[in-house]
């Protein structure tokens, strides 16, 4: 295991080697991770305040509770008022950045919205607060507004870089098209987003090779961040009448944390998400994943009288904590950890300012 912790570039068989650790194998890999992390970015977390802006959705995805079948969710868009007051909070908390996640959408009155409100947070904070939105696929030119808009990080998950595996959990038809997902990242990193992407772990029928070419994906784009998550089945999604085929949770979340210790090896500087799905299996998830290798996690800021109609999988952990709630209580976990919240900072992924500093 020592051998292959230090080889200085992981290959395939290395990868599925350290994903299947046990004991102390898993112990080292852990370890190896939390020193490469604290090697290469030290013991700071960065914090992106989430506003879930709506829950409208176009698309089927088969284990997403915000499919737009699911006649049980009730529909809403944020306030372009509400935003701001996020954004207010925000700033008060001393969060440094803001993500902005919804539903697919690709209307008129969705792209303008989105629009608005960057414009609008940049004026509100006078470009102090950091903006990602993770919107779903979108035509370039789309993207190239928000972009002009002052956004500068988006998350886009390909939630399986194998296309059969892909096309299990999403119908195969063209708005679900694996092709132009893979386009929409390159899409992205061509404007010059810090770009990143993400898969679910622990997914039916997915295999330790399936995982190990994720990572290989990531590495192959060359990407500025990485969401992990332990995949969640809804009871109001076609997934969920197969979960008795997948992993427990004690499983789920232990390659989860596979996962995000052999990424951070590979990619030592980029910048990974602590999930709230981790928290949610798992009391300590949060603190687990980022000794495993995560460096970002996201506070809830959504208005409370929308978080109950956001849940992608149920029983999301914090949706009832307030703001001020969550800044205490994160701020206390991560010390207990040995860890330090970075506030009124971006954050941006040391890998993409190297990356830009030698284009220069």
């Amino acid at each position: 295991m020592d051998d292959v912790l230090r080889k200085p570039r992981l290959e395939r068989p290395d990868i599925v080697r350290l994903l299947g650790a046990q004991g102390d194998e898993l112990q080292a890999l852990l370890d190896y991770a939390l020193a490469t992390k604290l090697k290469h970015l030290d013991n700071n977390v960065h914090l992106r305040g989430l506003v879930e802006y709506s829950n409208k959705c176009r698309k089927s995805c088969m284990y997403c509770g915000l499919r737009k079948q699911n006649s049980k969710v009730v529909r809403y868009t944020v306030s372009d008022e509400e935003v701001l007051q996020c954004a207010r909070t925000a700033l008060e908390l001393g969060y440094g950045s803001m993500a902005i996640q919804s539903g697919e959408r690709t209307d008129c009155e969705f792209v303008d919205g989105v629009e608005r409100v960057l414009r609008a947070i940049k004026r509100l904070s006078d470009g102090k607060l950091g903006i990602t939105l993770s919107c779903g696929e979108q035509t370039e030119e789309v993207y190239r507004r928000w972009f002009d808009a002052g956004a500068h990080r988006y998350l886009l998950r390909i939630e399986s870089s194998t296309r059969e595996l892909y096309y299990s959990i999403h119908p195969d038809t063209p708005e679900h098209s694996f092709e132009r997902r893979l386009e929409c990242i390159d899409t992205l990193l061509g404007i010059g987003y810090q770009t990143g992407t993400g898969v679910m772990v622990g997914l039916p029928g997915q295999t330790l090779e399936h995982l190990a070419d994720d990572l290989l994906f990531f590495r192959s784009k060359d990407v500025a961040m990485v969401g992990l998550g332990p995949f969640i089945p809804h009871p109001d999604t076609p997934l969920w009448a197969l979960r008795d085929q997948i992993p427990s949770k004690e499983e789920r979340i232990k390659l989860t944390l596979k996962m995000i210790a052999t990424l951070r090896i590979m990619m030592p500087e980029i910048n990974m998400v602590s999930a709230t799905a981790n928290q949610t299996l798992d009391a300590f998830g949060r603190e687990k994943a980022v000794m495993a290798g995560a460096n970002v996690i996201m506070p809830n800021l959504t208005p409370q009288r929308y978080r109950e109609e956001y849940l992608i999988y149920p029983d999301k952990a914090c949706v009832g904590d307030r703001p001020e709630e969550c800044f205490h209580c994160l701020d206390m976990r991560m010390k207990v950890v040995n860890h330090n919240i970075l506030y009124n900072e971006w954050g941006d992924s040391v890998a993409f300012i190297k990356r830009q500093q030698g284009k220069g």
